[in-house]
């Protein structure tokens, strides 16, 4: 039928909404999942997954190796999920990663800052039988705020309340989560949200030039180039500025690759000083 990603403000009621309209649509809920399918399918180590799922990279971080390749796992494990088709995905990027698909509603959940403070508590204290104070519960969303906003800027270089992102913006201030849920179902199951063969299609190509990602960030002789990769039905184009043949054998090892181009990028020179 259709994915659903669904990006959320701490305190708006996304979890909620996102797993009714799994039961109600028959769809997969794809929220912690998620990490343990890329530990699973990649035998990386789940705390440090989990630690860039959700807070934006260090300083130190960002120029290390290990976290582009943590990163891009996650990424490929988001577009595989979105390969079986019929799913909610929770964040993550989600919005971007799977713009563009007709068969891909993206949704944000908001709410006013003092509204999702007073539905974080509630929640909290539902669930935990613990109230936690109001100064904690507005310190734990404002943090939650910066870090999904930074690590949405560092990734995608997008800010993540533009509402061009998205399809769909709900406000839960007033709209209970059943009334969100009605509004969200309808929405996908008009006709062109469909999936359609050439919908498929591009989200398998995604994924592939994804898993080709993953291929080059782990391979030791290609880890330390940045080099982009595109797919189309199989053909995958890797353009970069070094190690293109080697990448180009490392890309052919993956499955699903039917052939490889490569792109050579030039350094333009540096000019020379002038006093």
């Amino acid at each position: 039928m259709a994915v659903i990603t669904i990006s959320h403000q701490m305190g708006a009621g996304g979890p909620e909404i996102g797993m009714a309209l799994s039961q109600r649509l028959g769809y997969r809920y794809v929220d912690h999942e998620l990490i343990l399918d890329a530990v699973r399918r990649y035998g990386l180590a789940e705390e440090k997954l989990s630690h860039l799922d959700e807070s934006k990279p260090s300083l130190f971080e960002r120029f290390d190796v290990e976290t582009r390749h943590y990163i891009t796992v996650l990424q490929t494990t988001l577009l595989e999920l979105a390969e079986l088709d019929d799913a909610i995905i929770m964040g993550r990027g989600g919005q971007w990663l799977l713009k563009g698909l007709p068969h891909v509603l993206r949704v944000r959940v908001i709410a006013p800052f003092e509204h999702r403070v007073k539905q974080w508590i509630k929640r909290t204290a539902e669930v935990t039988g613990e109230t936690p104070g109001q100064r904690a519960a507005t310190d734990m969303i404002r943090r939650d705020d910066s870090e999904k906003s930074g690590r949405m800027k560092y990734l995608y270089e997008v800010d993540l309340a533009d509402p061009a992102l998205y399809d769909l913006v709900v406000n839960t201030e007033k709209l209970r989560c059943d009334a969100a849920v009605e509004m969200i179902e309808r929405a996908v199951r008009r006709p062109e949200m469909a999936t359609t063969d050439a919908a498929r299609q591009a989200v398998v190509s995604r994924a592939l030039a994804s898993r080709v990602q993953v291929a080059l960030a782990t391979h030791p002789e290609t880890r330390k180039y940045r080099i982009t990769v595109e797919c189309q039905e199989g053909v995958v184009t890797l353009e970069g500025t070094g190690a293109l043949d080697r990448a180009a054998e490392v890309a052919r090892g993956v499955p699903g690759v039917r052939d490889v181009k490569t792109q050579q990028v030039e350094i333009p020179p540096i000019p020379p000083f002038v006093a």
